[in-house]
């Protein structure tokens, strides 16, 4: 399986180097301030849509091991579009997913998702999805939280966006929020508060509760993001310092 892994890797940079288009490569620059590796594929083309469809009918005998395999391999390439025809291929074949496959998933932040855009994409067509259908439980993520890789903290709080769409008990997912609160990255932070705003549109007293507990300890960008649809006087609650 492996040799095939590897030939399929090789096929994938081949059609990218022959695609690249540098004017492309540069046009989504400004988005990724901490850097952002492109070949300038046309992600739109339908010519790229097609190979992508060729390429899950010609290796299907890989199985979802071989394409998380695939996605380590392509993600230590660094190029974008080689990340994100790896979290397309096994978004594919999500329905296949459980513990052993979530793993290896795993492995895919050390090799180097990143960017936002691929956590948040993979987040949003793959881990959520899964925590939505139970095919994985809560508990899956609980190392992620103090991952040493930034963008693989961040993908807990993304995901658990999904589990908003099952109408759960919030006070659990903030209980499982709490070792993420002191967090310093700025991508965490900003997912965290974006789950926290999500949550709050859900449940307003639980996690304005929960808020006012970490207003004078947790960085300000959590609940900058967290409290931006709220009213501006609302807002003034959760100011460091300001009594409840």
């Amino acid at each position: 399986m492996a040799e095939r892994v590897h030939a399929l890797a090789r096929e994938i940079r081949a059609y990218c180097s022959e695609h690249a288009d540098p004017q492309q490569a540069a046009r989504y620059t400004r988005y990724f301030t901490e850097g952002y590796d492109p070949w300038g594929v046309q992600q739109k083309d339908p010519l790229w849509n097609e190979k992508q469809k060729a390429w899950l009918e010609e290796y299907e005998d890989l199985g979802l091991s071989g394409f998380l395999f695939l996605g380590e391999l392509l993600f230590r390439g660094g190029k974008y579009e080689e990340g994100s025809l790896a979290i397309r291929f096994v978004a594919e074949k999500r329905e296949q997913f459980d513990t052993k496959a979530f793993c290896l998933l795993a492995k895919w932040f050390e090799a180097g998702v990143g960017n936002w855009a691929h956590t948040d994409v993979l987040c949003g067509q793959l881990i959520a999805p899964l925590l939505e259908t139970r095919r994985i439980g809560l508990a899956a993520l609980s190392d992620w939280r103090g991952s040493p890789f930034k963008y693989q903290r961040r993908a807990v709080p993304v995901a658990m966006l999904g589990l908003l769409e099952r109408n759960p008990k919030i006070g659990p997912l903030l209980k499982f929020l709490v070792p993420m609160m002191m967090d310093s990255g700025k991508v965490v932070q900003q997912g965290l508060g974006w789950f926290l705003r999500e949550a709050w549109k859900k449940e307003p007293r639980a996690v304005e509760a929960f808020l006012l507990q970490w207003k004078d300890r947790a960085p300000r960008l959590i609940l900058q993001y967290a409290t931006e649809k709220m009213t501006p006087q609302a807002r003034v609650r959760f100011r460091r310092g300001r009594s409840r």
